[in-house]
């Protein structure tokens, strides 16, 4: 028998110790696998968990591809004096391309350049690619079966997202103001 608080230390402990995120299944079928528990027995742990350290400087958080320890966004600027080399730099075409797949998956090159208005490199998809943030699902049903592209697990863990229904809601650009603003406006 372990009591609460042992089962509490082990489950913070492995995945504290884990160099990926650690789902509910690993922890009962892993560290947990000689205690007879139960999925909601370690959920309501991880979910102790989580509230014990909302106010920390680190964080339990469940991405898509499960729980893992991480600083608190707010602190980064902060943090970032600690390491000297930078994130990389990605542009803005890249990052376009990216939001575009992300709110539009799954969605071919073809779509993306339609409403980007331009064409996106290879080298932006293979970046892309490469990072692990998109894959091909399968093609579109089209003359030419284009590759259909959506978002990876690893896209959604690396921005703290549980499934893209997670995003931000999309909102559509609004024309400019184009009458004549009133000359006594501050």
């Amino acid at each position: 028998m372990i009591s609460d608080t042992q089962l509490k230390q082990l489950v913070e402990a492995a995945i504290f110790a884990a160099e990926e995120p650690v789902t509910l299944d690993q922890l009962l079928g892993g560290v947990l696998s000689q205690f007879s528990l139960n999925k909601p027995r370690v959920r309501q742990v991880l979910d102790q968990l989580q509230e014990d350290y909302r106010e920390r400087g680190v964080q339990l958080v469940e991405v898509a591809s499960g729980f893992r320890f991480q600083t608190r966004a707010d602190l980064g600027p902060a943090l970032v004096h600690m390491w000297p080399e930078r994130t990389p730099k990605y542009s803005a075409a890249l990052l376009e391309t990216l939001a575009l797949i992300a709110w539009q998956q799954p969605t071919t090159r073809g779509e993306i350049e339609a409403i980007r208005g331009v064409s996106v490199s290879t080298q932006i998809m293979r970046t892309l690619q490469e990072r692990g943030w998109v894959k091909v699902v399968g093609h579109k049903e089209v003359p030419g079966r284009p590759a259909l592209f959506a978002t990876t697990k690893e896209f959604l863990d690396y921005f703290s997202l549980q499934s893209v229904a997670d995003l931000p809601a999309l909102v559509e650009p609004t024309e400019p103001d184009t009458r004549e603003r009133d000359t006594n406006e501050v």
